[in-house]
């Protein structure tokens, strides 16, 4: 049992070099989203704070700000978003499009877009696995006493994925240590990368096995 303890509340300060929370519940898969105006503009950014909530139907969340990115105001008003996977080869691009400038991050970033089968929302043509999503709900963070916040908590149905055959082994399952999928790490600049020396596996337990 651990006797010292850095013990803090969030609302007052970590006290630290820099805010662990993102550290601590990490590393965290990378929502990198791309959307499309109502005018047409192509939007991608990447948002540390994203997931995989459910299989049936699958859900993704994601949360952002309206003053940093325009994809909460392009998801509200069009209803449709892109997620794709940050690999090794795209770390570097991914980075790029977080740039807060009035750029195309596409452009920017020396990017492919390539229009969704379900929805008008680009994707990344380069990474390897992409996902077309639908938005279900776009809701402001409030906190336990109810005061809002400048963050948006989105949450969005996938109707469609796609995989490239690479990352598909003979046995028909996905490989996910093939990509070198890149996770964000917390710190200021803190990634870790998925390889296949990383890997073990556990099975469940069962109650015959334990006798319980």
């Amino acid at each position: 049992m651990q006797t010292e303890l850095h013990s803090y509340n969030p609302a007052e300060g970590h006290g630290l070099a820099h805010d662990p929370l993102n550290a601590i519940i990490g590393p965290r898969p990378i929502g990198w989203i791309g959307t499309k105006s109502k005018e047409g503009v192509l939007n991608l950014a990447p948002f540390s704070f994203f997931n995989l909530f459910n299989y049936d139907p699958p859900i993704l969340i994601f949360t952002g700000t309206r003053q940093k990115k325009d994809t909460i105001q392009n998801v509200e008003d069009t209803g449709e978003f892109s997620w794709n996977l940050v690999t090794r080869e795209l770390a570097e691009q991914m980075n790029l499009s977080s740039i807060e400038a009035p750029v195309d991050e596409f452009d920017f970033a020396k990017l492919t877009p390539l229009k969704g089968e379900m929805v008008d929302a680009p994707r990344v043509a380069e990474s390897l696995v992409t996902m077309e999503c639908k938005l279900l709900s776009c809701n402001q963070l409030k906190d336990i006493d109810g005061v809002e916040h400048p963050s948006w908590i989105v949450m969005g149905q996938v109707v469609r994925v796609h995989i490239a055959r690479s990352m598909i082994d003979e046995n028909n399952i996905y490989q996910a240590h093939r990509a070198r999928r890149v996770l964000r790490a917390g710190g200021p600049a803190n990634y870790y990368e998925i390889t296949e020396d990383t890997l073990f596996q556990m099975q469940r337990p069962s109650s015959k096995e334990h006798k319980v």
